[in-house]
């Protein structure tokens, strides 16, 4: 259930109303909107009466229950789209954030060279991966520890805000106190332990979608996060599995306009992991803004041909910058800017 607030129901309202559903035996959550706020009541929905009759409370403006399995990230809960502020970029808004960066941190100079170039084109936020995971366990696994504290080096010369994956939740707290947006990979959307522990944090979390993941299940895991109290999360689409072999996955683009009509939660897109090769990147870039993505997160080396991993799908910074200037066109078209 959702307990709706007057529009000039004050902390104490809030906090009033916040202590009955608590004594029902149900568990609150508050969502703060631009006008009023919402609470959601998390529990057995047996008791639901109990709840409606909280309508005749002078402060509250209506009852009513999420028929959505996801709680917290639905429309239901909150109608107004939620925006996630990284260190003062905001995804989710009229501006589309785009990150950029290798797909794995292999040296300090590979990594400021890339980010140097990237940041003079446009983007905003640095990627790297410092946890690699891979399919063969003879590949290369990633710097760890060590890419991170690269990572952070580089974010304060830069000053780009940086998103890197977390894997294990016993290194949660590892990750956390170098990035500053964790992010949860295809093969772990699932993985309900690492997700309630990042949960915990307060730094934003992008989640990716998974190979096989419907986008039902996909929400279903953005829930796990928002239901141990972090609301920052950013869902991203990657590609998912299909019959189809000329691309390494099949990039859903009708999974942005989809979301966006399920969810308050920002959706960015992922068009090197989707395709897999740097050709087909930039036309599911432009495709992608023009779909309502709020961003992007595209992978970008100075030197693809000596890359550790993916070389194959990540744009030269030459060609990185002219996407920039293309994706700006496309983004006045249709109201909103890069």
């Amino acid at each position: 259930m959702i307990i709706v607030m007057q529009e000039k129901a004050t902390e104490k309202d809030v906090a009033d109303v916040i202590n009955r559903v608590k004594g029902f035996g149900y568990t609150p959550k508050v969502l703060e909107g631009t006008l009023r706020n919402v609470i959601a009541a998390l529990g057995d929905a047996r008791d639901k009466a109990r709840l409606q009759a909280l309508e005749s409370l002078h402060h509250v403006e209506s009852v009513m229950p999420i028929l959505k399995p996801y709680k917290l990230c639905s429309r239901e809960v909150k109608n107004e789209n939620t925006i996630v502020d990284v260190k003062g970029v905001k995804i989710g808004g009229d501006s589309i954030a785009v990150m950029a960066g290798p797909c794995s941190v292999e040296s300090e100079e590979q990594l400021m060279n890339t980010a140097v170039a990237v940041k003079a084109a446009g983007a905003t936020i640095l990627r790297g991966g410092a946890f690699k995971p891979r399919t063969s366990p003879y590949s290369f696994q990633g710097m760890e520890e060590d890419g991170l504290k690269l990572l952070r080096n580089v974010s304060n010369e830069t000053g780009m805000p940086i998103v890197t994956e977390v894997m294990n939740p016993r290194e949660v707290d590892l990750v956390h106190e170098y990035t500053d947006i964790m992010q949860i990979g295809a093969r772990n959307v699932q993985n309900f332990s690492l997700l309630k522990e990042v949960g915990k944090h307060e730094k934003p979390i992008l989640l990716k979608r998974g190979l096989s993941t419907t986008i039902e299940e996909w929400l279903m895991s953005a829930e796990y996060i928002l239901s141990e109290g972090n609301n920052k999360v950013i869902l991203c689409e990657r590609g998912i599995r299909t019959f189809e072999k000329a691309t390494r996955n099949t990039l859903d683009i009708s999974a942005v306009p989809v979301v966006k009509g399920l969810t308050h939660l920002p959706i960015i897109i992922d068009p090197s992991h989707g395709v897999g090769y740097w050709q087909f990147v930039g036309a599911m870039s432009k495709a992608s803004v023009a779909a309502g993505a709020d961003g992007l997160m595209i992978e970008v080396h100075w030197k693809p041909e000596d890359a550790f991993s993916d070389g194959p799908q990540s744009l030269k910074p030459e060609k990185f910058s002219k996407l920039m200037d293309e994706l700006a066109s496309v983004a006045r078209a249709i109201g909103r800017s890069i």
